[in-house]
């Protein structure tokens, strides 16, 4: 990266996607920037107003910065966690800052740590700490300080701050001040947040960065193989997105924008049916249980709860997600307004069904399928039973029609399902997919035999990758064949792959590739018997991100630029699952 120049007054402005850092420790998630930023942190819950929000223009932040103001920054996470490096050579020498969220995180009270470390001269850093709840619009109040200790609250938030015996209180924030740490010295700085005063005493930071190290060893596999680092990162992210026992958010950001000024961007800080589907499938492949025991237990709760009226997303315990509303005293990420909130809650996806069918037969096939799981399943297979005809929005979240993929891909999960069912349970839902799919091939067949993205459209769409893949037609089908390499001939580009046509454009005007695409590129041929494709398809995808390892839902293929909320979880999982079936990283036993 080229040397930047901090402007210490008024802090850092956005960075692009690719060089933002995730913590994350399952009940929320916070973005480090290469300046040593905080740029997004939402307390208590994932989807809860911001207190740092300056990655959407908000006045928030926590800066941990060279002091000289020119540095050249690198970053890497420590092997199997999400505890990141930031290393920053200046003209003085060379600092690091290490960042991390305690691990496993607390439902009701958060630590971030950062630990300062001056590798060779002595390090002088910048510190601004201004904490401002809901997205920037609560000041600091009720400050008191003991020690090294500084307490204050911002909104309905109680903070505690420890290490900053020499800041001091500034106009323009909460505290601000310049550190020295002297040459192989280190300096803790630990802050707390939490919805209620802090009264117990707060561990002393050695053994946090302890239990933190120690959890996450306990929970990321070590897989071996050419892609075993890529793959353990990608695990730790979904870890780190899953709230324990309950939901995995889509991405930890809400408006990032797919297109700029396109008026395209969305919040993902809930739990999508399908994308807690793909996680606990990967990880179930894996060899790692704890995902899919996480997937199963949320996505049986909601089946039961809410029956043939299933929500496609949820907040990640399972509330409704909240309408969608535009924060109009933020200037949002450049090129998108900020907005909370998501409209998908009205919707009928057809398809989510399907993926839940897949899962729970998962959990099945490795005896971790208990009565509510069980009968969920048969919750969702009667669903599919009564609403299969009807129009749906689809994996796109589009105006309803009869898509094709959300059919094709209810056949694969009630096949999934039959496999592990009792016999007479069996018989009927195998009837079941084929009658669905004998309806998808009386109307949703192009004429030259590829599936056609509806029944009304013949064209083609990436989603029809998948069908084939989870074994909704035998891999043999010549229509599983003729659709792949209509997809390819017609959405593909420089390796990567594009879900649809949405208009006359040339691909990359309207939209960036989808990277969940590009990954169903390489499972689909490697399921057609081309394992070289499908390497060359991995590859070229799992290379779309930045210097953390990073993946969001698109990328600008031209610019080399990740686009949209950041990180994509169901991009990671499905990175997961191809290297596993790829032979790249080799399971657990």
């Amino acid at each position: 990266m080229p040397g930047q120049d901090v402007d210490l007054n008024t802090g850092i402005g956005p960075a692009v996607l690719r060089d933002y850092a995730l913590l994350a420790d399952g009940h929320r998630g916070a973005l480090v920037g290469p300046a040593g930023d905080v740029a997004w942190l939402c307390p208590p819950g994932w989807s809860d107003a911001a207190v740092f929000s300056a990655l959407l223009g908000g006045a928030g932040r926590f800066l941990v910065t060279p002091a000289a103001g020119r540095f050249v920054w690198r970053g890497h996470y420590e092997p199997g966690s999400l505890i990141w490096h930031s290393r920053w050579v200046t003209g003085d020498g060379i600092i690091e800052s290490r960042e991390a969220l305690v691990f496993p995180g607390e439902a009701d009270r958060l630590v971030l740590l950062r630990q300062i470390r001056a590798l060779d001269r002595p390090a002088r850093v910048r510190v601004v700490l201004d904490p401002r709840a809901d997205f920037g619009r609560e000041p600091v109040c009720d400050v008191s300080r003991d020690g090294d200790r500084w307490l204050a609250r911002t909104g309905g938030l109680h903070l505690r701050f420890h290490g900053g015996a020499r800041l001091r209180r500034d106009r323009r924030g909460f505290l601000a001040g310049e550190l020295t740490v002297p040459a192989g010295g280190r300096h803790d700085l630990v802050l707390e947040l939490a919805g209620a005063p802090l009264v117990q005493p707060c561990e002393q930071a050695g053994e946090l960065w302890r239990t933190t190290q120690h959890h996450w060893a306990s929970v990321v596999p070590s897989l071996a193989g050419p892609a075993r680092r890529d793959a353990v990162l990608a695990y730790a992210v979904l870890r780190g997105m899953t709230r324990p026992g309950g939901g995995m958010v889509a991405a930890a950001t809400t408006a990032l924008p797919e297109r700029a000024m396109a008026g395209r961007n969305y919040d993902y800080r809930y739990a999508w049916i399908r994308d807690q589907s793909f996680a606990g499938q990967a990880s179930a492949l894996v060899g790692r249980y704890d995902l899919l025991d996480d997937a199963v237990a949320f996505l049986s709760e909601r089946v039961l709860a809410d029956g043939d009226r299933l929500a496609p997303a949820y907040t990640v315990d399972g509330r409704p997600v909240p309408h969608e509303q535009r924060l109009e005293e933020l200037p949002g990420y450049p090129g998108a307004h900020a907005r909370t909130g998501n409209w998908v809650r009205g919707q009928l996806q057809l398809d989510a069904f399907g993926e839940v069918l897949m899962l729970l037969s998962a959990a099945q096939r490795h005896d971790r399928l208990d009565s509510d799981g069980y009968h969920a399943m048969e919750v969702a297979a009667a669903a599919i039973g009564g609403r299969w005809s009807q129009p749906d929005s689809g994996i796109w979240e589009l105006p309803p029609r009869r898509w094709t993929h959300s059919r094709l891909t209810c056949v694969a999960g009630l096949r999934a399902a039959a496999r592990v069912a009792a016999p007479k349970l069996a018989a009927r839902w195998s009837a079941l997919a084929d009658r669905i799919l004998a309806d998808a091939a009386a109307h949703g067949l192009a004429a030259d035999g590829h599936w056609g993205r509806a029944y009304d459209d013949d064209r083609v769409d990436a989603a029809l990758l998948l069908p084939g893949i989870r074994g909704a037609l035998p891999p043999d089908d010549p229509r599983t064949d003729r659709t792949r390499r209509a997809v390819l001939a017609d959405l593909a580009e420089d390796g990567y792959l594009y879900r649809f046509r949405p208009d006359r454009r040339p691909l990359g005007d309207a939209e960036g590739a989808f990277l969940l695409c590009g990954f169903a590129a390489a499972l689909a041929a490697w399921h057609a018997g081309d394992t070289v494709g499908a390497n060359r398809w991995f590859e070229r995808n799992r290379a779309a991100c930045g210097p953390p390892g990073l993946y969001t839902e698109e990328y600008d293929v031209r610019q080399r630029q990740l686009r949209g909320n950041l990180p994509q979880g169901f991009v990671h999982a499905l990175m997961l699952e191809t290297a596993v079936t790829l032979g790249q990283v080799d399971p657990c036993h």
